[in-house]
């Protein structure tokens, strides 16, 4: 079984130009779950696959991870053979932070008939959830506000720390089976994202060389982040991941 990940956007609210941080993790070349959905990343990943997203998990309510909200409940809604099955894992503290970002707009339609969250299946989430017979994990990071945004572990094969500072006690216990970790980082750190320096000070070089760094503000910032001996993700770069840990039998 081939385990891939593809970053449809590497960039920060403000770099169009590299657009929105979201990626997805494939099965077997084909879209298996989607983190996020920005509005420069859900175009990339329509041009890319030719379809909508299936199912996603959501870290945070930033726009540019939630932007294209509107965009996938029109996509999702009016076809009758989607409409209600796209599946949306999102940690429970950010339910309502979601549903008053993007669900709470009256009257979803002018004609009136329909709620917002008619077009999804919501699926609040805790420590883990399981998806198509495999388990992942979700743990708090540091951004902006406490609760209110959060990381993604695959066992075994990725951990996606979404918009963090530095977590290294976090990455410790869900980054401690040689996973790759797609790493929130900028040339320079503010008080809601890791800067290069910061995640030079804060982590050992094993667990550093371990991280491809994304959400960064230009290419020429990416390029500066190179120079300093990182991974620094492309939009539509795709990396090969190892097989997930925990995977079950799963029968109807």
């Amino acid at each position: 079984m081939d385990w891939r990940l593809r970053f449809h956007g590497v960039g920060s609210a403000s770099a169009v130009a590299l657009g929105s941080a979201m990626a997805t993790l494939e099965r077997d070349g084909r879209p298996w779950l989607t983190v996020d959905c920005g509005g420069e990343g859900l175009t990339a990943f329509l041009e890319h696959y030719g379809e909508w997203p299936q199912a996603l998990f959501v870290t945070h309510v930033h726009l540019d991870h939630v932007a294209g909200f509107e965009r996938l409940f029109v996509g999702h809604y009016f076809d009758p053979e989607r409409r209600g099955r796209v599946r949306l894992y999102v940690p429970a503290p950010v339910v309502p932070l979601l549903h008053q970002r993007v669900g709470e707009y009256p009257n979803v339609l002018a004609e009136g008939g329909a709620n917002f969250w008619d077009a999804f299946q919501l699926i609040p989430v805790g420590g883990a959830f399981w998806h198509e017979g495999v388990r992942l994990e979700v743990f708090p990071v540091r951004h902006h506000w406490p609760e209110t945004a959060f990381g993604l572990r695959l066992p075994g094969s990725v951990v996606w720390t979404g918009d963090t500072r530095p977590i290294p006690e976090m990455l410790a216990r869900f980054a401690d089976a040689d996973e790759l970790i797609a790493h929130d980082c900028a040339l320079h750190g503010n008080p809601s994202h890791s800067g290069v320096e910061d995640l030079e000070r804060e982590y050992p070089p094993a667990l550093l060389a371990r991280c491809v760094l994304y959400h960064y503000a230009s290419a020429a910032d990416g390029a500066a982040m190179r120079a300093r001996g990182h991974r620094v993700a492309e939009p539509g770069q795709v990396l090969p991941l190892t097989p997930p840990l925990e995977i079950a039998e799963v029968t109807p």
